[in-house]
């Protein structure tokens, strides 16, 4: 038993750890809104509440010593809510500091994770006190002395409201390794606070389980404190334990002796057929370990490879109750499957917002003026991809910061404001997300560009590149033209990272820049990493499939239709001229060429584009197997898939199959052009597309 409730209590110190990550987060970001917004007193009351939660269920959960450090910032801007301590950016940076020695101490413990500094804390809570013109030592968050003190004083400036609580913990609250007696304590910090613990639920001392918590408690509390910071005090037990809060009428409000002798004489019953402990049905959300979740996920895609492989069986039979059967597995199988990609789906507002931070972090440091604007924080995508964002995004952000915004003295003499903009934006396009990180700077010296890879060695000196290939350098290892290596940028190392990472996402980097107007980063991603619903086509033995969400129409194409075109690449689909890529020959299959053709119209950053096939096989779903390292610089191929017969299936990119004809186009043109020449170097391209 004793080891059952160590587990749980680490369980729920983990659970703690989670929320108070999230409320860091949003503790950052409503910091960094004040730094420029200082009289909103809504911002004012989130820091509040925020810095108030992680106070008392640290506390609760056994941070003793980040409830401390955590108190003395809370009393720092109840004295803002006061009115009695003006935000300024000194208070905001040193709150920042702070942050971040809360964080390492909810982390303290955690493999790798750094420890927080004592003498760091001391010194932000020093400079705290002195802004605030507190004592040199604010008291102690929480007293040994008795758990809950009635009708303590209130600590709140304000108009005096009363409410009734009625607090039922589940009885197994103390298996968790908490402690309901810290709550109330925490409660009475907010104003003045009578208690009547209720016995009714007490069994007889032979049912009696003395590791189960039996007592209710019927409350009365005084307070110039709003609902949402009385339901805070419980916000980690709210899911455990039936909570009542009933603000009392103004127009019969009673004294608090009165209403303490009322809240002894009647005490609050539970249903017929209940007791007072039952946890009432009201979770809206559940946390589920993320590797339960992919394990879930995974589990669905073998059920989905299963089901293929039934379809194809119920096909080569001709018996109708098979049929029937596989039909309905068919069809719950695809609904299992949405609903499992749906769970894995994320807002990116998190990843994006953890960005103010460093954006004003830097900005500071560089000596210059940059705001942060966010666009689409609400779209959603896959998880996995989600967490592997963080690194390219920072580095490109961090890029923009050093390279492309110009110091405030530079932009006013071009006519600019001095306050530079960074925009992070993200929106969906078909079964991709588009994420773009694009600045107002001065935009990519393509020259400055071209020289350093000369000097590097990484082109020769007469190669002809396009716009593209000179930005695909950016994108090289060890490619920097800063002139000095400083703490932000110079040793060639961030583009680079962002390159494998958005390789290892099977996914593209669009480039577009404006000299003296800017710089836009587009990185285009999969939804998904797991399932998605394909076309299986067929190129002479070969089985390939290709995104249903971004295939528009199936053509013909004939003998005659090529013939017309003269020996190019095109087909008149209803009087528009769409060019096509043959993947027969650009996968060399060589088998014989039927009489008549597929064309799979499919919508690209280049335009409405075609891909040609023997046969097209009908709709799929497809589980995303991935080909291994060996074959991680094969840019056109997405990953495999099972099919129902046992075979294996490549799933196309075919954006990156548009961009590798292009290439290959490109590079026989410079070819034909200059046949006396050499050839050029070239850098190994990562797939860059230039505006």
């Amino acid at each position: 038993m004793v080891q059952s409730v160590a587990g749980n209590a680490e369980q729920f110190k983990h659970s703690f750890r989670e929320e108070a990550r999230e409320i860091l987060v949003e503790l950052e970001a409503a910091l960094l809104e004040l730094n420029g917004n200082s009289g909103d007193q809504e911002l004012v009351g989130r820091v509040f509440r925020g810095l108030h939660t992680i106070k008392g269920s640290g506390a609760m959960f056994g941070f003793e010593r980040l409830a401390a450090f955590t108190h003395n910032l809370e009393t720092a801007f109840d004295e803002v809510r006061n009115g009695r301590l003006a935000i300024t950016a000194e208070l905001i940076d040193l709150t920042l500091s702070a942050l971040d020695q809360i964080r390492a101490m909810l982390e303290e413990g955690a493999a790798g994770a750094p420890a927080a500094d004592p003498a760091c804390c001391e010194q932000i809570l020093a400079q705290v006190r002195k802004l605030a013109g507190l004592p040199a030592a604010l008291p102690a968050a929480h007293s040994p002395a008795s758990p809950v003190q009635a009708a303590a004083a209130p600590v709140l400036a304000g108009p005096l409201r009363e409410w009734r609580i009625h607090f039922a913990p589940d009885s197994a609250m103390l298996l968790n390794g908490t402690n309901p007696l810290l709550l109330l304590r925490e409660l009475s910090q907010l104003g003045g606070l009578s208690v009547k613990a209720s016995m009714a639920s007490v069994p007889p001392l032979r049912e009696l389980d003395p590791e189960r918590c039996y007592v209710t408690w019927e409350m009365v509390l005084a307070t110039a404190a709003g609902e949402d910071a009385l339901r805070d005090v419980f916000i980690f037990v709210a899911d455990g334990c039936e909570l009542t809060l009933e603000p009392v009428a103004k127009q019969a409000l009673p004294s608090a002796a009165d209403l303490t002798a009322a809240a002894l004489a009647e005490p609050r019953s539970a249903p017929a057929g209940r007791r007072t402990t039952d946890k009432p049905d009201t979770a809206t959300s559940l946390r589920v370990p993320a590797a339960k979740l992919d394990q879930f996920v995974d589990l669905v895609g073998e059920l989905v490879t299963v089901q293929a492989r039934l379809s194809e069986l119920a096909g080569r039979r001709d018996d109708l109750e098979i049929a029937e059967v596989s039909e309905e597995i068919e069809r719950l199988t695809s609904a299992l499957r949405e609903n499992s990609m749906n769970i894995r789906m994320l807002p990116i507002r998190a990843t994006f917002e953890k960005f103010r931070r460093l954006v004003h972090d830097l900005a500071r440091d560089l000596g210059k003026n940059v705001e942060l604007t966010i666009e689409g924080a609400e779209t959603e995508l896959d998880k996995t991809v989600i967490e592997q964002l963080g690194d390219p995004l920072m580095h490109l952000i961090r890029n923009s910061m050093d390279h492309g915004i110009e110091p405030p003295a530079v932009r006013k003499a071009r006519g600019k404001r001095p306050t530079a903009t960074i925009h992070l934006s993200a929106r969906h396009s078909g079964a991709s997300v588009l994420i773009a990180v694009a600045d107002d700077g001065g935009g990519i010296d393509a020259a400055a560009v071209r020289g350093r890879a000369v000097e590097k060695g990484l082109i020769a000196a007469d190669a002809e590149l396009s716009e593209s290939e000179t930005y695909a350098l950016l994108f090289q290892p060890g490619f920097s033209t800063a002139k000095q290596v400083t703490d932000v940028s110079g040793r060639g190392v961030g583009m680079d990272v962002v390159r494998q990472k958005v390789d290892s996402l099977r996914g593209t980097i669009d480039v577009a820049s404006k000299p003296g107007a800017g710089t836009s980063v587009t990185l285009r991603l999969p939804l998904t990493l797991a399932i998605i619903d394909g076309l299986l086509v067929s190129v002479g033995d070969a089985c390939f499939v290709l995104p249903l969400a971004n295939t528009l129409e199936c053509v013909e194409l004939t003998r005659d239709d090529i013939a017309r075109a003269n020996g190019k690449h095109v087909a008149n689909v209803r009087g528009e001229i769409v060019p096509y890529i043959r993947l027969r020959d650009h996968f060399n299959i060589r088998t014989a060429r039927p009489d008549l053709e597929q064309i799979m119209i499919v919508e690209t950053e280049e335009g409405r584009y075609g891909f040609v096939v023997d046969q097209v096989l009908g709709d799929c779903q497809t589980v995303i197997k991935n080909l291994g390292r060996f074959y991680r610089h094969v840019q056109v191929v997405s990953g495999a898939t099972i099919l129902g017969n046992g075979t294996v299936a490549l799933i196309l990119d075919p954006f990156r199959l548009v961009q590798d004809a292009m290439r290959l186009g490109a590079e026989g043109q410079r070819a034909r052009a200059a046949p006396h020449r050499g050839a050029a170097r070239q850098p190994s391209q990562p797939a860059v597309r230039a505006h």
